[in-house]
């Protein structure tokens, strides 16, 4: 039987006039995986917190089990600004001691690229105080995931993390023992790793079985008992359902309930999207050129991100943009829409950009634009236009499109400086729209948004005749938005993959093993080519548990000075003695450490 780590026991929260948690009793047992969703405001960082105790409830009471170790992911770290990463990840470990770990290495190869932490100015030395967000939370999560917990509570982890970085967390985290909460708004993510499901409504928590999908199935189908046949034939989650039954059958491997039921319900939904349709509607609309690269090279100041891409980019194209960061996906976009502000005569580094005359470009770049703070949500959209042709015949006024993404008559009059992060992105997605482009650049469109907002903006894309172009390492967005996935593997050329991201992943795993297996070819050739004999492989090991011993010995004898010196600290005379002794043996270690490693490449 399945031990209980946590209860939480008719608990309530409640912020001014409005209670985010009413009443709330759950539990996580061993073993548990669960992933919480909701809308953005509706309390999931706060359950989460709560649970950790790191909030305190307004009635009800949060007990944990004896000696529960519980590691913590919050959106705010708590890392030492003048520590380095090595102190806080690694707890100054001597290099053969955390080299060593099987753990370690797989921590920081995953989250960082290399034990060497590539990207890094000072590797594992690097002070963490002038890092960016993204680096820190990186270091945050790295902390976390190297200690030993019964459970581990983690807020938006994937927040900063590339596809390939996202990936290997939902398999670390899959064989992972501990017990797992998580918020997310990765939808993929929520299906790899989670096994049951919390979502957060109206200061409620309903409870599903399973991942994602089986949750989308589940609540679809409680929707389809609870509402009017004709309600249910408009309600969004039977689209999304569709989707995931005949776009992704992979996510369905693990249904809860009968499959039968959940095929019966989208029986008569159509396909998300009529691409032949849109695309004689978007060539009405683009003509026949849109975007063409010809021989174009991008740069970055003097590194060369992309040579000699020839790129066509038609109407009605609607592609995934991928790769590693620093590869140049941002860089690219950005070449274009140069291309397309200036009518042509911004030029990259090298080749030409053609733009077609008809295009109308609306590119939402990852930093949210600044607007007046004083601007009501409505006027702000309204400045833009009254009313927007979404394709198909869709219209919708302002006010209506601000209800589809969130805000609702009483939202609409809140000032601009008064929304949250994830509200302002919203808004800028909104305005975007609201001007009728006919070609979209979306650089982390899903940056803040919570689920049912994703939805909202699948549904609204879904019908949007134009051409676009979608950067995320939101996997599930992009492959539900986007027809074809194109990559930027980090060797400055462009690549259409038939696959998608699966493909995309094997590419770089196999550049990952190719580059492993060439590094110790190259160090051999660099040596003379002789071939060590047994005898001198077990004089290597003999060599390698000697230096082990002597560092211990060095590693207790520094305990006892350090005591020693701060037993004698008002005799100056002692303590000179004593830290000379000190830095002695501090070099002699230093040695030691240099030559084990050593040892253990050829061991």
């Amino acid at each position: 039987m399945a031990v209980n780590l946590v209860n939480v026991e008719n608990v309530s929260k409640v912020y001014g006039t409005r209670a985010l948690l009413d009443g709330i009793s759950l539990g996580v047992s061993e073993g548990d995986r669960i992933g919480v969703v909701g809308r953005n405001g509706d309390g999931k960082t706060t359950l989460i917190r709560m649970l950790a105790k790191l909030e305190e409830a307004d009635t009800g009471r949060v007990t944990h089990s004896g000696g529960l170790r519980m590691g913590v992911l919050t959106q705010h770290d708590s890392l030492d600004p003048a520590a380095t990463v090595r102190h806080e990840v690694i707890r100054d470990l001597a290099d053969h001691e955390w080299a060593g770990n099987a753990k370690i290495r797989d921590v920081l190869t995953g989250l960082f690229g290399g034990l060497d932490l590539p990207g890094f100015p000072q590797g594992l030395d690097t002070v963490i105080g002038p890092l960016s967000g993204g680096e820190r939370r990186r270091i945050a999560l790295a902390k976390l995931l190297i200690e030993e917990q019964d459970l581990i509570v983690l807020d938006e982890p994937t927040n900063h993390l590339d596809v390939e970085g996202i990936s290997w967390l939902a398999r670390h985290l899959q064989v992972r023992r501990s017990a797992l909460v998580c918020v997310t708004h990765d939808r993929w993510f929520l299906d790899q790793v989670c096994t049951r499901m919390w979502d957060v409504q109206r200061g409620d928590v309903h409870e599903y079985e399973g991942g994602y999908s089986d949750y989308v199935f589940a609540r679809a189908e409680r929707e389809r008992i609870a509402a009017t046949e004709e309600v249910k034939r408009q309600n969004l989650v039977r689209k999304e359902l569709a989707w995931l039954r005949r776009g992704a059958p992979a996510r369905t491997s693990k249904p809860r309930f009968r499959v039968e039921a959940a095929n019966e319900l989208i029986a008569d939904v159509p396909p998300p999207r009529d691409s032949s349709e849109l695309m004689k509607f978007a060539s009405s609309r683009l003509g026949k050129t849109v975007f063409d690269l010809e021989d174009v090279t991008v740069q970055a100041g003097p590194k060369v991100l992309l040579k000699h891409v020839t790129w066509h980019l038609g109407p009605g194209d609607r592609i995934g943009l991928v790769g590693v960061n620093g590869a140049g996906k941002t860089s690219l976009l950005r070449a274009m829409a140069d291309a397309a502000r200036t009518e042509g005569e911004a030029q990259p580094a090298a080749g030409r950009v053609a733009v077609g005359r008809t295009v109308k470009l609306a590119y939402l770049s990852q930093e949210v634009g600044e607007l007046d703070p004083n601007l009501r949500v409505l006027e702000a959209v309204q400045r833009v236009r009254e009313r927007v042709d979404l394709g198909k015949g869709r219209e919708m006024t302002a006010g209506q499109l601000c209800e589809t993404f969130g805000f609702n008559k009483e939202k609409q009059w809140t000032p601009v400086g008064d929304l949250s992060g994830g509200e302002r992105r919203r808004l800028q997605i909104l305005r975007l729209l609201m001007d009728e482009p006919n070609v979209l650049f979306l650089d982390e469109p899903t940056n803040d948004l919570d689920i049912e907002t994703l939805t909202q903006l699948e549904d609204l894309l879904d019908g949007w005749p134009g051409s676009m172009i979608v950067i995320s390492h939101d996997r599930f967005f992009v492959e539900r938005t986007t027809d074809r996935v194109f990559a930027l593997l980090g060797d400055a050329t462009l690549r259409m993959l038939p696959r998608g991201i699966d493909e995309y992943l094997e590419r770089r795993q196999r550049m990952e093993e190719a580059a492993a297996a060439s590094a110790p070819a190259a160090a051999a050739a660099a040596k003379p080519a002789t071939e060590r004999s047994a005898a001198d492989q077990r004089a290597a090991k003999k060599e390698l548990q000697k230096i082990e011993r002597q560092l211990d010995k060095i590693s207790e004898r520094e305990t006892k000075l350090h005591g020693q010196i701060a037993d004698h600290a008002t005799d100056f005379a002692k303590v000179a003695e004593l830290d000379a002794e000190l830095r002695e043996l501090t070099g002699q270690r230093e040695d030691l450490e240099l030559r084990w490693l050593e040892l253990a490449e050829d061991a």
